[in-house]
């Protein structure tokens, strides 16, 4: 992966660790990014969560409204990538089973 990392990058992800709430998040997402780019960050991580329970291309398309060619770059990011989606699907699940 591209190394990205990066001093403005770093403020962007202190500022997003600081916020508390959901609604703190849809304040500043809604002010931060196009509701295009939201919708997208949501449908690939949605994307990632069905691959990971074991969901095939196809269904995920038609579920989710997203091409194949995504789903396999998700795939690929779920398996090959940082471990980004791993860490935040595992705790997901592990703050859903504490409830």
């Amino acid at each position: 992966m591209t190394n990205i990392h990066s001093t403005s990058i770093d403020t962007l992800f202190k500022t997003i660790l600081n916020l508390e709430t959901v609604d703190d998040c849809y304040m500043y997402f809604e002010d931060l990014c196009t509701v295009k780019e939201l919708q997208d960050m949501a449908q690939r991580l949605e994307t990632a969560m069905l691959l990971d329970n074991g969901e095939n291309y196809q269904t995920i398309s038609e579920k989710v409204g997203i091409s194949t060619a995504t789903i396999g770059r998700v795939s690929k990011c779920l398996k090959y990538g940082s471990g980004g989606y791993r860490k935040a699907i595992d705790k997901l699940k592990s703050e859903e089973s504490d409830k």
